[in-house]
């Protein structure tokens, strides 16, 4: 079984990279990440705060999130509604990261991410993928990049969608999630002991995924 785990903050690039390296292989990718914003999506639309915890609880609860595959790649399903165009909107980022922290929510996600990885061959990006999710993973890749060139990233993404943003805000907004997101008490952000570092601050793309591909071959004994 293939189980790859690749972790690190909002904006290092991890899910372009967890994508490409499942493509390679020919196996499921997962995006973690999309899975909190799909929850998040909820609770902004109904107006919830993600400071009223029953009030969380009780919408997680009757919320059906699955998630689907096709020839575009992943997609969220919540309630019946593709919501795959509505989880990179600055509402849902912040309510993701707020919300994440909440024990219940990630417990109905990881449930499901860990089933997924059970029956599948898979590539899965988060946060908490290496330490908690699959703990177990032969391949383990924590990647990180400066705060400045995540939110050009970010910025380039939102400018491709035609979303308005401030680069200095997306700046502080990520620093303030890599707070949140590593201080947190359940599961927090955290690269696990055997996990592979990398910066990809001045990397790119191809070079990234060429250097996890040559971790592949190495852990599985395949040559991809």
């Amino acid at each position: 079984m293939i189980n790859i785990a690749i972790d690190g903050p909002a904006g290092s690039g991890k899910s372009t990279i967890a994508k490409a390296v499942a493509g390679r292989l020919g196996i499921r990718y997962m995006d973690t990440g999309a899975m909190y914003r799909g929850i998040a999506y909820t609770l902004v639309k109904a107006g919830i705060s993600a400071s009223d915890v029953p009030e969380v609880i009780d919408s997680i609860n009757r919320t059906d999130l699955k998630v689907e595959y096709d020839e575009e790649g992943q997609h969220i399903i919540v309630d019946g509604e593709d919501v795959n165009g509505f989880l990179r909107t600055p509402e849902v980022t912040k309510m993701s990261s707020d919300s994440a922290v909440i024990p219940e929510v990630r417990e109905k996600l990881v449930a499901i991410q860990q089933e997924t990885a059970k029956r599948y061959d898979i590539v899965m990006d988060g946060r908490d993928i290496g330490t908690v999710v699959m703990p177990d993973a032969p391949l383990k890749v924590f990647m990180t990049a400066s705060p400045r060139v995540r939110a050009l990233r970010r910025k380039l993404e939102n400018d491709e969608k035609g979303i308005p943003c401030d680069l200095d805000q997306l700046e502080a907004e990520i620093i303030a999630r890599d707070h949140t997101d590593s201080t947190r008490k359940t599961s927090p952000l955290k690269q696990a002991d055997d996990a592979v570092f990398l910066d990809t601050s001045y990397m790119t793309i191809e070079e990234v995924v060429d250097f996890v591909i040559d971790k592949v071959n190495k852990v599985f004994n395949t040559d991809v």
